[in-house]
């Protein structure tokens, strides 16, 4: 009885320490091999930072059903500086007005997207953005994903 609660002992402790030794490589070896700009991470160096939002999935209604989905994902750069003193992060307004804007704009037809000005877009959202803000947080914003799926394309 004694040796089956010592052979268990011996198995928490070797599972605990294999665990611990393996974090801590995983983390070390991700800190040495990565630096945090390339992830947008924090750095007090005064540059621009760049992050990517998560996509927004937009319904596109005509005559009076829903006709697909846009899905969108943006690259946006930020003025660290100016973005450590908000409250809530630039990814909420830019994902807001990016939907507001694809939902709500009649120019914006999938049958025929050369028609479609991405420049003003882009630029448009950059304004919209730090006007809700009140301050120059944005600097830039980038499409990453634009894409137009149609209802007959989901699968069911």
């Amino acid at each position: 009885m004694i040796r089956l609660a010592v052979s268990c002992i011996w198995i928490c402790l070797v599972t605990a320490a294999s665990a611990f030794v393996g974090t801590s490589w995983k983390v070390n070896h991700a800190a040495a091999g990565e630096s945090p700009e390339a992830h947008g991470g924090p750095h007090d160096d005064g540059k621009a930072q760049t992050k990517k939002t998560r996509p927004v999935n937009v319904p596109v209604i005509a005559d009076g059903a829903v006709q697909g989905y846009i899905v969108a994902q943006f690259v946006y750069t930020v003025d660290p500086v100016v973005a450590k003193q908000l409250t809530v992060p630039p990814e909420a307004f830019l994902l807001d007005e990016a939907f507001k804007r694809f939902y709500s704009d009649d120019k914006l037809d999938f049958k025929h997207l050369e028609r479609y000005d991405i420049d003003r877009l882009t630029k448009d959202l950059v304004r919209a953005v730090n006007a809700r803000l009140g301050a120059n947080v944005l600097k830039d914003v980038l499409i990453d994903e634009f894409n137009y799926v149609s209802k007959d394309e989901i699968p069911k």
